[in-house]
């Protein structure tokens, strides 16, 4: 990681580095966050710096926590942003369907004197994902949240900044839609030669009862929409005027123009380089509110226009309706000549445009590679990654057709060769309330074996897991405990104790939190020391006729490996 707090007129950053470094020159004060890639090393770098302040015996300018899902991070930064710090909130897409129970009244409550922005980063083309290739735009329209959508590491960190001053000065949550190639690209960024952090007093820093603001309950809720409601009409204002709508070309006598997005924005520049032409061309720096005035006005000269933007084209469908009065005989493209799966390519977005502006095309040169076929697998070498032991276990012992359930985390590769094991695997929490779910249409009738990671049952397993216990299930469930959030990089989670500013909170024992729960049947093994009894007490409680739990605990070998080493 760059070392962000260096002083310096430029730094070659990460899109999600350039946020961190956005924040803190914005005076951020309370993070939250739950681990999740393409969003991770947002989170990271704060608990580095929290650790690095520890180590100096120096007090950090700000507070920062890895939560234990994305719900509660958000509550955390709504309950900050009550008391007048200016926070910020850091997840990846499928956490924002997480967050959105706490989101969506905070929109109509709003900030205190402080402010939120809230970084979703969504994962086009699925590099880190598994469960669905999600569009978080959508949530925009729903929550009526401002949303922002910079489209490299420069405009990461201006766009941060811009998003606090409008939090600021609406007293609403700002989203900044990231993705993968925003988040994971590199430039030289132009950075404040230093962070002037303007403390809050311990007077400031307090929590004002006020229930016409925060008590959204009805008929006054109806009342929050509306004042909603009249505050992104003001936002629209904003959006004429902000500098992150540019348009460039505006003088080409060119009829052919583009509107981009996100990284979008960033491969028309590339391809009308490569096609040698100047096209007038609109950068929406505002997914929501757009600045229809200006697009109206940039669509008047034109005679037809391209819609560059990743996944479905929401930005499309927006241009099509205000192109009704503003020009109604304009030739529109956009998914129809660029593809809306997968995240986009340069090349995609250079023939789409010659297509649409019928320019020949010089062929592309052929470069013959053997592609190198790799699929992810489990860690090897000493110390081992204590899922080969624990799946060779699982296989000896379980009986013939019996149902498999994967959850998120390391132990997703399960799912690929040699193991092929899971029947099933969705999100985050899912492998219990599936399985219970499989039971119980069955009516016992097939056995189903479901896993899930310390980290994920922390985050979402507990209330499947009392479901099934309540509802009187018999499904096993095995607990991967490795000690740590590692499919992430290694972030910390309640049963490590160790939290976000570096200091040690008593350990969360998940067998406690089992039995807590009303689970009578409960082992704990190392799967690497006590093999045979593992393989054992699988064949005697997938014949339980209850829920059976089984805890299989061993330091993930990544980390064990890095610890021999300090």
């Amino acid at each position: 990681m760059a070392d962000l707090l260096q002083k310096a007129n430029k730094k070659i950053l990460l899109g999600n580095e350039a946020i961190v470094r956005g924040a803190l020159e914005a005076g951020v004060g309370f993070i939250s966050t739950y681990p999740g890639t393409p969003a991770s090393e947002i989170g990271l770098i704060f608990f580095e710096m929290a650790q690095q302040k520890l180590k100096e015996k120096k007090k950090p300018s700000f507070y920062f926590e890895f939560s234990t899902n994305e719900k509660t991070a958000m509550e955390a930064a709504v309950g900050a942003s009550f008391c007048g710090l200016k926070t910020l909130v850091a997840m990846k897409n499928f956490g924002l369907n997480v967050a959105s129970d706490a989101l969506m009244p905070f929109l109509y409550t709003g900030t205190n004197k402080g402010a939120c922005v809230l970084v979703v980063a969504d994962d086009p083309s699925c590099h880190s994902s598994a469960q669905s290739e999600q569009n978080s735009r959508p949530f925009s329209y729903m929550a009526h949240i401002p949303t922002l959508e910079p489209g490299d590491p420069q405009q990461c960190l201006d766009f941060i900044k811009e998003a606090f001053k409008i939090s600021s000065k609406m007293s609403l949550p700002v989203m900044v839609r990231t993705t993968t190639r925003v988040a994971h690209q590199k430039m030289p960024v132009s950075i404040a030669k230093s962070i002037k952090q303007k403390a809050n007093s311990k007077a400031q820093i307090k929590f004002i009862a006020n229930k016409h603001q925060y008590v959204t309950m009805p008929p006054r809720v109806l009342e929050m929409k509306e004042e909603l409601l009249t505050k992104i009409e003001k936002i629209k204002d904003l959006a004429e005027k902000s500098p992150l709508n540019k348009v460039e070309f505006a003088n080409s006598k060119k009829t052919t123009g583009i509107i981009a997005s996100g990284v979008g924005y960033l491969y028309v520049k590339e391809a009308l380089k490569e096609l040698n032409i100047e096209l007038p061309l609109m950068q929406l720096g505002f997914f929501y509110p757009l600045p229809e005035k200006k697009i109206k006005s940039f669509l008047k000269k034109l005679t037809q226009v391209i819609i560059v933007e990743e996944l479905e084209g929401f930005i499309e469908k927006e241009i099509e309706a205000i192109a009704k009065t503003a020009n109604p005989k304009i030739k529109i493209f956009g998914k129809n000549v660029l593809p809306q799966t997968g995240e986009l390519r340069p090349e995609q977005v250079i023939l789409a445009i010659s297509k649409v502006i019928k320019k020949r095309l010089k062929p592309f040169e052929q470069i013959n590679f053997r592609p190198v076929k790799h699929l992810p697998r489990f860690c090897t070498g000493w110390p081992t990654c204590p899922y080969w032991k624990l799946f060779a276990a699982v296989k000896q012992a379980a009986p013939k057709q019996t149902i498999f359930g994967g959850d998120i985390g390391c132990y997703m590769i399960a799912a690929l060769p040699p193991h092929n094991l899971y029947d099933y695997l969705s999100c985050m929490g899912s492998s219990v309330g599936i399985a219970h779910g499989i039971k119980k249409a069955t009516q016992n009738k097939q056995k189903v074996i479901a896993f899930i990671g310390d980290g994920t049952f922390l985050h979402s397993g507990i209330e499947a897991l009392l479901n099934a216990v309540y509802n009187q299930s018999n499904l096993l469930l095995i607990v991967l405990d490795n000690s740590i959030t590692a499919m992430t990089g290694h972030q910390p989670n309640p049963s490590t104790a160790k939290t976000g500013m570096g200091l040690m909170s008593h350990p969360v024992k998940i067998e406690e939190v089992v039995k807590a729960l009303g689970v009578q049947n409960i082992k704990v093994l190392d799967q690497e020391e006590e093999y045979e009894q593992l393989v054992k007490t699988i064949k005697d409680f997938s014949n339980k006729k209850d829920v059976s739990v089984i805890i299989a605990r061993r330091i993930c070998g990544l980390l064990a490996k890095r610890n021999l080493k300090k």
